[in-house]
């Protein structure tokens, strides 16, 4: 725990800090890759490698999803053709070389991966298509809306001449008339306004149609794009469910791939340090925040109503207590070790 605690918390690893990037990053471009470098004394770096930068996944011959070494694009400053290779991590064949050092090694997590794929898709996928149509009707609509209030004055007179016509004209663009100013004419003289009727003060729908389909390509209600359209709050929160189930799934993914990286840093760290132990059956756990603060007001609210109902069985023997923990622990959402809970303390077992 101590060795986690550090590496995590670590000036050259900082993944507090990185873990937004790294979510920001995979959000992106649907996949992450590591660089993992590990010193004598068993410290882990992780650094994350731009996966526009990865031009080739390298797989087994046999089986896609077995990673065995991936290859970069070359380096713009570099006289060399092909970009440099790093190995697929190998846990079961992973050691130290000769110098003590362990040997880089690359790591790859990815979503929205396809069966039979070997690279992973951006949630912005389904979406680049209508945002690029949503940004341009944007500017359109700016565009118009400032032809739509633009105007020309035309004097219609008989003049005697084209000299005096040109003379009027000339008078009349050095001194404009102002917006609100009284222009006095004689019966010869007919001002009228020229003024474009583009239609465009009513395009609502439009931009609302647009919205649907990028809110539909991302998974997310409208009211979660500053979109009300007119819902309840009770039909808004009704429409958040599917959308926090997708943010649920995301977060367990991230979780696991961050206890994935730390049982590598363990692993390493084992090799060097004795008093780890065995890094496969060390307890590693990796927590996440709650998505909405109104489940946890929800579970309890479940909770106490559940707890209090299956006490009272309880104390009537109609229910053991393993059963009586699992059914509390199951109204609040969370799952637990009923065995262990109820293992006496000192149990070699524990």
């Amino acid at each position: 725990q101590t060795f986690l605690h550090a590496w995590w918390h670590h000036p050259l690893n900082a993944c507090p800090v990185r873990a937004v990037e790294w979510c920001d990053e995979l959000t992106r471009a649907g996949e992450l890759f590591f660089l993992a470098s590990t010193g004598a004394d068993g410290m882990t770096y992780l650094r994350a490698v731009p996966a526009a930068q990865v031009t080739e996944v390298q797989t087994a011959a046999n089986d896609l999803q077995q990673e065995t070494a991936y290859r970069l694009r070359p380096d713009p400053d570099s006289t060399a053709l092909e970009g440099r290779t790093w190995p697929a991590y190998r846990p079961e064949s992973d050691a130290r070389g000769p110098d003590g050092h362990y040997p880089t090694v690359m790591l790859h997590y990815a979503v929205n991966r396809p069966v039979g794929a070997v690279r992973g898709e951006s949630d912005l996928a389904p979406l680049l298509r209508w945002l690029n149509r949503y940004a341009a009707w944007l500017e359109d609509r700016a565009r118009l809306n400032r032809y739509r209030t633009a105007f020309l004055y035309v004097v219609r007179t008989r003049f005697a001449s084209e000299s005096e016509r040109q003379a009027r004209q000339a008078a009349l663009q050095a001194n404009p008339p102002t917006p609100g100013s009284i222009l006095v004419t004689d019966e010869t003289e007919n001002w009228e306004v020229i003024s474009p009727k583009l239609e465009s003060d009513d395009a609502a729908s439009d931009g609302l149609a647009l919205k649907k389909m990028i809110a539909a390509g991302a998974g997310l209600p409208l009211h979660f794009l500053a979109e009300p359209e007119s819902a309840t709050r009770t039909t808004a929160e009704s429409a958040g469910g599917p959308a926090f189930r997708h943010f649920e799934m995301r977060q367990q993914f991230f979780l696991w791939m961050v206890a994935d990286l730390a049982r590598l840093a363990l692993r390493r760290r084992a090799m060097v340090d004795r008093s780890i132990g065995d890094a496969e059956r060390a307890a590693l756990r990796v927590y996440g925040a709650d998505l909405s603060a109104r489940d946890n007001a929800a579970l309890a609210d479940a909770a106490a109503r559940a707890s209090a109902a299956f006490t009272e069985l309880y104390r009537m023997g109609l229910l053991p207590p393993e059963e009586l923990l699992r059914l509390i622990y199951r109204f609040a959402g969370e799952t637990a070790d009923v065995d262990a809970l109820l293992r006496p303390e000192g149990d070699g077992q524990a």
